[in-house]
């Protein structure tokens, strides 16, 4: 679940990633490509795209020769500090080129190849914008990779359930226009929030800050001229649409009750604190926009 304030945030100051596009930034990008290049080994070796698909074990020695190879590239561009971040970085563009690989495929693991895509990307775009954005506020946590136990469970719950069900219903994992409707969902939740992310510019922190200082203004413009809650909504959507893309029916319904819970509490919370920060101007503007989620009015609160 998310942990950014939505409507505002106090941009940190100093700190090692102060001007972190020039160099974190970047090496996270190169290093995201360079894992994602393992979608290119099919056309090195000559074989299908189906090639975590297929039998035998020289696709699955060519992965783990790219992996290996791969990782001491960067042990040897990259110091220690920058490692850490290109190591993230790489796995998330492994996945994701394993998902291109299984995408491309005709396997029945063709859907979960999009999901890996989407999950993947979602979380390296996570940090990317942040480097962009606001990059005095950059650091390893910008990845939403260790966000939180509730969060794995989820994520491992799912997977449990696509496995379960591919083994015993089979035919239930074949879905394709589901599988799109899923899809789309997924693009439109993501690129909502990243949208947000851009239009709140420094004022956009994943850490939630309870304290104003002079830099926090009220973004009401772009997005958030539509809704309230911007990145709450495109994640809403998103994660629902994972489960809809990989035809999860018990994770979608648990994947909306629980994200529901929890933006419905969130935004409670923190808009009694945008409330305290800017008064009657919150106020106004809380009248005039929506929250963005279904049923979730926020705060029931007047000065």
């Amino acid at each position: 679940m998310p942990v950014a304030l939505p409507v505002c945030a106090q941009p940190q100051t100093g700190g090692r990633y102060r001007g972190g596009w020039a160099r974190e930034g970047r090496a996270s990008l190169c290093s995201f490509l360079l894992g994602a290049s393992v979608a290119a080994l099919p056309l090195l070796l000559g074989s299908s795209p189906s090639l975590l698909a297929a039998p035998g074990l020289r696709g699955r020695l060519a992965l783990a020769l790219h992996v290996a190879g791969v990782n001491a590239a960067l042990l040897l561009i990259y110091p220690r500090p920058l490692y850490k971040i290109a190591v993230r970085a790489c796995f998330l563009g492994f996945a994701f080129g394993c998902g291109l690989l299984l995408s491309a495929g005709r396997s029945a693991w063709r859907h979960f190849g999009w999901y890996m895509c989407s999950l993947s990307l979602f979380h390296y775009s996570e940090y990317l914008v942040t480097a962009i954005n606001n990059p005095r506020s950059l650091s390893l946590d910008s990845f939403l990779l260790n966000h939180s136990f509730e969060y794995n469970l989820a994520a491992l719950s799912s997977w449990v359930e696509f496995t379960l069900e591919k083994l015993f219903f089979p035919e239930l994992k074949q879905i394709t226009w589901l599988s799109t409707v899923g899809l789309l969902m997924v693009i439109f939740g993501d690129c909502l929030r990243k949208a947000a992310m851009l239009t709140a510019g420094s004022n956009f922190n994943h850490i939630v800050q309870n304290e104003k200082s002079d830099t926090h203004t009220l973004v009401t413009s772009g997005v958030y001229g539509w809704f309230r809650h911007p990145s709450y909504v495109g994640w809403f959507y998103w994660s629902i649409g994972t489960q809809v893309l990989l035809c999860n029916p018990i994770c979608v319904v648990g994947y909306a009750l629980a994200s529901w819970r929890f933006f419905r509490e969130r935004i409670e919370e923190e808009e009694i604190t945008l409330i305290h920060f800017f008064g009657e101007e919150y106020l106004e503007y809380k009248r005039k926009v929506p929250s963005g989620l279904p049923f979730i009015k926020g705060v029931k609160l007047e000065l």
